[in-house]
């Protein structure tokens, strides 16, 4: 059965819908089939793969209102093993019209159970506030990947975020669980980013990933090319991060991907052992 993984946090600004985005191409080109939401009405992620949000398609908001089913909303990507379900700007609209409908809470999880097995990955991407959009993201998400700066109040959200996750689990979603914390935009020159990761570590122990997104004018560019990055500038720091990161979601599930096996057998033919991390090998 498919994993569905939702990358959220109440605060905007944190690489949220970056890692949405990066994070979905790298385990798409593992060889993993992948399937990314967009939930957030900025639509961000869908412009991130050179889609507009303006244009007449299924979208999210047909889904959650109940106009399109999920299969009629995905369109494929430049990547063979990833496709994307792109949001709209009548998405917003969705938070008030929602209300009125039994299960609101569960309209994104009843639209992805008859698909979740034709994938190995489903990624969420949330918008940055606790609504509607949002609650139907964690109530279809098995686990969380939350993005967070190194900054001094990246900290204070931990109790917020912690929060919300229990009433979540207690209400709706009682499997729910954090998959992970990422630091993104991280500069390990700077004493505070130094003392923040201390910091998340000593409160998430070993669900702080150990790999962290550089700041990285590749990541910074790629979206305005309508590419990620693996595809805008495949060497570059930003895309061997969100590899690593990938590569240590997949180590941490105990998952080997069809790539993982591919380098592991030529690595075999050629008498030498695997390099378990290089996605380009």
């Amino acid at each position: 059965m498919g994993r569905v993984l939702a990358v959220v946090n109440q605060k905007g600004g944190v690489g949220k819908t970056t890692t949405a985005i990066n994070l979905s191409a790298a385990l798409a080109m593992e060889g993993l089939k992948t399937l990314l939401i967009d939930c957030d009405p900025q639509a961000n992620s869908t412009g991130g793969y050179g889609f507009s949000r303006d244009e007449a398609r299924k979208s999210t908001y047909d889904i959650l209102i109940g106009e399109s089913t999920l299969s009629e909303a995905i369109l494929p990507t430049e990547i063979d093993t990833l496709w994307i379900v792109p949001s709209s700007k009548n998405l917003t609209g969705a938070n008030f019209e929602l209300i009125q409908h039994d299960r609101r809470s569960y309209k994104l999880r009843e639209a992805i159970a008859p698909e979740r097995n034709k994938y190995d990955y489903i990624v969420l991407d949330c918008p940055p506030a606790l609504d509607l959009l949002t609650l139907n993201a964690l109530v279809a998400a098995d686990r969380l990947l939350v993005p967070m700066q190194a900054e001094y109040f990246a900290l204070e959200g931990v109790s917020e975020l912690v929060h919300t996750l229990e009433r979540v689990r207690g209400t709706f979603n009682p499997e729910l669980e954090i998959e992970g914390v990422l630091l993104t935009m991280y500069d390990d020159r700077t004493n505070l980013a130094q003392q923040v990761r201390e910091n998340l570590r000593e409160y998430f122990k070993d669900k702080l990933f150990n790999t962290a997104i550089p700041r990285n004018v590749r990541l910074a560019e790629a979206p305005s090319y309508g590419k990620p990055v693996q595809l805008y500038d495949p060497r570059s720091r930003g895309a061997e991060s969100y590899s690593e990161l990938a590569n240590e979601l997949l180590t941490r599930n105990d998952i080997e991907s069809p790539r993982a096996r591919e380098r592991k057998a030529e690595a075999a033919a050629r008498g030498r052992p695997t390099v378990r991390f290089w996605p380009y090998a």
